[in-house]
């Protein structure tokens, strides 16, 4: 999936230098789209793109122009193979090991968007790299994508949210399964298991309904779909009782909104709504 040519550099819209590209973003009908660019890496997590991915996700929260986040990567072999090992160096002490730069918390910076993200999968998505693709909203895969978090192989655990994301998606059982053997899945058993909601059966498909469907959640009320968010993301950590009264003050602060108003007068108009977020 090349990157798009009207893409640049994260930070160059704003006017922040970013050396290597190794991120890039562009903005396109309410929908920010972010680009792994390592390609000749396999798209591989160096400081670059933990640097980037984490300034690219806090800029596109920051711009109001902006209502749906795509998460994309550049070349045809894969998303991202997870942490660049070239770049492994020697822990100096445990303590600094497990304290997060919050310059490079790029799944955090993932996981914190209030905008509904999307994650366009092809080709490898595996550790770190499935690890970014767990943190967002929705996930669509060609039908080349290749999953898996092989981090038990390496002596190691999932490290960036792989344990808990992956359990609360398809359940305990499957997901200690896919971890305790390290095996790699393909799309169809992605699509069987939960992790994805979408397939496409190409990369060229992948590119076009992605971008589809990040169009289309970036053209609903924006107060809405943060609130849909909100519930769901917030309830699941809470008992029914109390994530059903967070429903129903989310559902009722809608009630009063300029988006809600727009969105009766449209249907009785036979028009689409304008949504502001008011």
């Amino acid at each position: 999936m090349p990157s798009d040519p009207e893409s640049h550099a994260v930070g160059a819209h704003d006017g922040e230098p970013h050396g290597d590209g190794a991120v890039l973003v562009e903005r396109r009908n309410g929908v920010g789209i972010v680009t792994l660019n390592r390609p000749d890496a396999l798209n591989a997590i160096n400081m670059a793109v933990r640097g980037g991915l984490t300034r690219a996700c806090r800029a596109l929260e920051a711009d109001p122009e902006i209502r749906a986040v795509l998460i994309r990567a550049a070349g045809e072999r894969g998303f991202c193979v997870g942490a660049d090992i070239k770049e492994f160096r020697p822990v100096t002490s445990a303590v600094a090991a497990r304290r997060t730069d919050p310059a490079i918390a790029y799944v955090d910076a993932v996981a914190a968007l209030g905008k509904p993200t999307i994650a366009a999968i092809h080709g490898f998505c595996l550790g770190g790299g499935f690890e970014i693709a767990l943190a967002c909203d929705i996930r669509i895969a060609s039908a080349d994508a290749l999953f898996g978090l092989p981090e038990i192989n390496l002596g190691l655990i999932p490290g960036a949210g792989g344990t808990q994301r992956l359990p609360r998606l398809i359940g305990v059982g499957r997901a200690l399964d896919l971890m305790l053997t390290g095996e790699r899945f393909g799309a169809e058993e992605a699509l069987r298991l939960g992790v994805i909601s979408r397939l496409a059966p190409s990369q060229g498909a992948l590119a076009e309904q992605s971008l589809a469907l990040a169009e289309t959640v970036a053209a609903k009320s924006p107060t809405a779909a943060a609130y849909v968010k909100e519930a769901v993301m917030a309830g699941a950590d809470l008992d029914l009782k109390d994530g059903i009264a967070l429903e129903r003050t989310l559902f009722t602060l809608l009630l009063t909104t300029e988006d809600r108003m727009e969105a009766a007068a449209a249907f009785r108009e036979k028009r689409r709504p304008v949504f502001t977020g008011h």
